[in-house]
């Protein structure tokens, strides 16, 4: 299969360089205004780079649209008039608005999927099959200051992969939403339910932390999306004090995961749905949700 990728920025590169070891795929094209950044990147993946999106979609099967986010709708409507499958990067438009228009210009036959890729993380795979009635979610994904990103707010660029694996992999129904916080801070506290979930974000702090915390009657589970790691907290064999001192012991478990590189996974998916005809896991539907969700948070929060 021939696949193009549609600006080679932080993201494009790397999708560049998936695209280029997988398998599947035959020949790998490249666009970007910045010709030689485009060029760059295609002779270090054996790609070739294109002068123009039009001749880009003339040599492809299907395209990666990694542009910054303000130009996703006016890019995809040009994939979409050449009817070829696409994945858009996160978050799908501008605003949920903008993203509801575009769809409407969506033909049939292709495939249109959203890069939400912590959804292909093993973690979140792991966690939804050990959990069973949570008493309190925590979710936490904090950044130091990037030059990359510009144009969205911490909630659109960071907290929208929480917001995505909770309204669509582990609470499909709807949340009520308290948030406080500003472009690059961000604290949600939501009602799942009975089920009371915290999320955090942060453009500004000096560790990097990508973690999910769930506490159920009889244990407690912890995952970190970086290490790719679950940990397993049974209810302790016994309570007593030392010294003045209260002390547990714990059952913990280490969960196996098999451990990959999410991208990949999300990518090698993306094609094999493109060739089959089928949709994408992360459907334009559920991308428009978590834009949604992201609008409602940053209201909250700047009135």
């Amino acid at each position: 299969m021939r696949v193009g990728v549609i600006g080679v920025g932080a993201m494009g590169k790397n999708h560049v360089r998936v695209y280029s070891e997988l398998k599947s795929v035959d020949e790998v094209g490249v666009c970007d205004l910045n010709a030689a950044a485009a060029k760059a990147i295609a002779q270090q993946h054996g790609a070739t780079a294109f002068e123009s999106v039009d001749k880009l979609l003339k040599k492809v099967d299907a395209v990666s649209v990694c542009v910054p986010t303000p130009f996703h709708a006016a890019i995809v409507r040009q994939v979409f008039a050449a009817g070829k499958s696409v994945l858009i990067e996160k978050p799908i438009c501008a605003t949920a608005k903008e993203a509801h228009e575009l769809m409407s210009h969506a033909p049939a036959g292709i495939t249109v999927g959203v890069g939400h890729i912590e959804r292909f993380n093993p973690v979140v795979a792991e966690i939804k099959k050990i959990i069973k009635k949570p008493l309190y979610v925590e979710m936490k994904r904090h950044n130091p200051a990037s030059a990359r990103v510009t144009g969205s707010s911490v909630v659109e660029d960071l907290m929208i992969h929480d917001i995505d694996i909770l309204l669509n992999v582990l609470f499909p129904e709807p949340c009520s939403i308290h948030s406080a916080g500003n472009n690059d801070v961000c604290s949600v506290l939501m009602n799942c339910g009975s089920i009371p979930v915290a999320l955090s974000a942060s453009r500004k702090s000096s560790k990097k932390i990508r973690m999910i915390y769930i506490e159920e009657e009889e244990f407690t589970i912890e995952g970190d999306f970086m290490s790719q790691e679950v940990m397993i907290y049974r209810k302790p064999g016994q309570y007593q004090f030392e010294a003045e001192r209260y002390v547990q012991e714990n059952i913990i478990e280490k969960v196996m995961v098999n451990k990959l590189e999410p991208l990949k996974l999300e990518l090698s998916t993306f094609i094999d749905c493109a060739k089959r005809g089928l949709p994408f896991p992360v459907t334009p539907a559920q991308a428009i949700r978590n834009l949604e969700t992201c609008e409602k948070i940053r209201a909250s929060f700047i009135s």
